[in-house]
């Protein structure tokens, strides 16, 4: 008919999400955040010292680490929620976004980071409670869970990790924007 409607395109599905960065690559960019926060750290507690008149590492211990805690946190919560990267997820090409592409809000992204102690709490908690001192244990312990953790990724259909499921995040690659 002349003047009728045409039929309705039918809606194109929304394109699958790209295969995310191999687990390896997103240790490694975890490696290397723990190296650039070493600065974050030495910074806020040199902070916290100065600002309290802490003189040695027992005065002020639980203030200083709910402070470094909360320094840390809001470093990742900041960067996380302006464009979805920190430095290391920028050298590593990286970035963070909600399930469905989408950029993380604040709640999410603290979420993120309350859960993503997932990968130290566990093993520290085990080896407080079994009574083991020193930081061979520690470090056993915590050898142990990352790569019990790693596996669950691997296994993974989406090969996300733990932490990243639980708060419907996850890691995709990022493209550098290009040269002019």
């Amino acid at each position: 008919m002349k003047g009728a409607d045409p039929a309705p395109a039918p809606k194109a599905d929304p394109p699958a999400p790209a295969a995310p960065p191999s687990v390896r690559r997103r240790l490694a960019a975890m490696v290397y955040e723990g190296v650039l926060l070493f600065g974050v750290v030495v910074a806020a507690g040199l902070i916290y010292a100065l600002a309290t008149g802490q003189r040695h590492a027992l005065q002020g211990a639980t203030g200083l680490q709910a402070t470094l805690a909360a320094v840390v946190g809001l470093y990742f919560v900041w960067l996380w929620t302006h464009g979805g990267q920190t430095l290391a997820m920028k050298t590593w090409q990286l970035r963070l976004v909600a399930t469905d592409g989408a950029p993380l809000h604040t709640g999410r992204a603290l979420a993120r980071y309350l859960a993503a102690w997932i990968w130290f709490l566990p093993a520290l908690a085990g080896v407080a409670l079994s009574g083991l001192r020193g930081s061979a244990p520690a470090a056993a312990a915590l050898a142990a869970n990352v790569a019990v953790i790693a596996l669950l990724a691997r296994l993974h259909p989406s090969r996300q990790f733990l932490h990243d499921l639980l708060c419907g995040t996850r890691i995709v690659a990022a493209r550098p924007p290009p040269r002019r």
